[in-house]
């Protein structure tokens, strides 16, 4: 009976060691798994490190997944982020006054290192955006492109009437017909107003010249919420990026990104990479400038403050 009975205490030992190890190892499963986090980028610079931190695998490093989504157009962008469809992406402080003020909450995280240039097109003779009256000047109405316009018109003391604006939404379209002699000028990001340039345009202006940075990255307030340290991780693997970009010669990975980003091959010879600063909250002037400009244009009627719009997270 007691060899029965210490028999039967073994299995229960057994049974209870399995169980139990059981359980752990789903713990141990669960506290790895990585969680997703949905980005939209545009083609331009800002959007490199994204790529970069992708491809190197330090996002995996930092334990998270990261799916990184190709637009064409700001518009599109953000449709994809009200929608639900994303979590966050590289934006304007202009786009997240807009949605802000349309009921969608986002938040601005950091800025970005992003340059946006006046091109005169080619065959144009203009030298100045004061040579540029009455010309025909492309942009993307109600977004950082046109607002990096009026400040420059604004620091010519000139105004909207004194030239003609032209809307063309998609990027790639408007560098084409910039290229193609039926635009005057356009607004670019980079690298697109370099490519201009290689191929015979001439750069007037640019937002980095005029010392202001209005590009910034954007998440929904329900992921700053429920998704802060990912985010947080997420940013951890781009300041991995930004490292990699400051100190690796950029002909090592150009070719890497055209092929991602589906940028124009002539970004190889024509982009001179900028020096990329680590993720940072933007400067407070910066909004102060773009919500001014928003409520001046009467495209948004609140004068929201610094406070409202922009999020903490990568100083808690």
């Amino acid at each position: 009976m007691k060899k029965l009975l210490l028999v039967a205490i073994c299995i229960l030992s057994m049974l209870c060691t399995a169980c139990g190890s059981t359980t752990d190892e789903k713990e141990v499963a669960d506290n790895t798994k990585t969680e997703t986090l949905k980005i939209g980028l545009m083609p331009d610079i800002d959007s490199i490190p994204f790529i970069i931190a992708q491809e190197k695998g330090y996002f995996k490093e930092e334990g998270v997944d990261v799916e990184l989504q190709y637009f064409k157009s700001a518009m599109d962008r953000d449709s994809a982020l009200q929608s639900g469809n994303l979590d966050g992406g590289v934006s304007d402080m202009l786009a997240a006054g807009f949605a802000k003020a349309g009921g969608f909450d986002v938040k601005i995280t950091s800025s970005t290192n992003g340059n946006y240039c006046l091109i005169a097109g080619t065959g144009n003779t203009a030298k100045s955006l004061a040579e540029m009256k009455g010309q025909n000047i492309s942009v993307s109405k109600n977004t950082i492109i046109e607002f990096v316009l009026d400040e420059m018109l604004a620091q010519n003391n000139m105004t909207e009437a004194d030239i003609n604006k032209t809307v063309i939404p998609q990027i790639p379209t408007r560098l084409e017909m910039l290229q193609n002699g039926k635009l005057d000028g356009a607004v670019l990001p980079e690298p697109m107003g370099s490519i201009a340039v290689k191929n015979g345009s001439y750069l007037v202006n640019s937002s980095e010249a005029m010392k202001i940075n209005p590009g910034v990255m954007v998440f929904t307030n329900d992921s700053v919420e429920n998704k802060k340290e990912v985010i947080k991780a997420m940013y951890r693997a781009y300041d991995k990026a930004i490292e990699y970009l400051n100190s690796t010669p950029q002909e090592e990975y150009m070719d890497l990104v055209i092929e991602t980003a589906g940028l124009p091959p002539a970004t190889k010879d024509a982009l001179v990479m900028p020096k990329y600063m680590k993720a940072a909250l933007p400067e407070k002037s910066d909004w102060d400038k773009s919500i001014n400009w928003l409520n001046k244009k009467e495209l948004v009627t609140e004068k929201y403050n610094y406070e409202d719009i922009v999020s903490d997270i990568l100083t808690k």
